[in-house]
Parts: structure tokens; C-alpha cells; sequence
């Protein structure tokens, strides 16, 4: 499906940091439940299904590009507050994130 310039629009992609990170023992798939900091827009929650090829210490600190402007989404026990960008091959997610360190909060087109 194609979409306009319009369309690509609404997807608020931003840069933040991830503050915690730990296995998300209630999900039905093995996740990690993470803290964000995206800068003025505040600290959200997420969980992601990215075990396959990192540890949660190893994430502490990492920059990620996530979707911010979701309606919250209910994932076992925990209100999941944006969606983490990924590469998907198979069961094995590689994380999108930039290759400079960036102020928290920077948009992405």
C-alpha cells in the first residue's frame, strides 16, 4: 500500500534512551520491559521482543528510535507507551538506532 507524504507524517518517530531494561516474565513471548527517556516528552514504557540478541544490561543506555504517538496498549500487566523500531529476521530483532549520540527527543524523518 502506498501513502502520501501526509500519512508518513503522523508517525512521530523519536530518539531516546533506554533507562531500564529487565525480563518481562508475565508476556506470553519472551520480552524485556523497558524505561525510555525521550527528552521533553517525558519517560514512557514499552516491552519488545528483542531476547534473541541482547541482554537487558547490555541495553541500559543504548539510544533506540521508537514510535511515540500510539494509543497506549494493554501487554499482560504493563500499559506499553511506544513501539521500539526494529529489523525483523525471524525471531532475531536488531534494533534501529543512530549512529551518533542525539539530543533524546529527536525526530525522525
Amino acid at each position: 500500500m502506498e501513502i502520501n507524504w501526509e500519512d508518513f507524517t503522523k508517525i512521530e518517530m523519536r530518539v531516546g534512551t533506554i533507562l531500564t531494561a529487565e525480563i518481562f516474565e508475565e508476556a506470553r513471548n519472551p520480552a524485556y520491559k523497558m524505561t525510555i527517556d525521550f527528552g521533553t516528552l517525558g519517560i514512557k514504557k514499552t516491552s519488545a521482543q528483542i531476547t534473541k540478541l541482547y541482554k537487558p544490561n547490555d541495553l541500559i543506555g543504548k539510544q533506540i528510535v521508537a514510535v511515540v504517538n500510539f494509543s497506549p496498549k494493554q501487554i499482560a500487566n504493563m500499559m506499553s507507551e511506544c513501539l521500539v523500531l526494529g529489523g525483523v529476521e525471524g525471531e532475531k530483532v536488531t534494533l534501529i538506532n543512530p549512529d551518533q549520540t542525539v539530543e533524546n527527543g529527536t525526530r525522525i524523518f
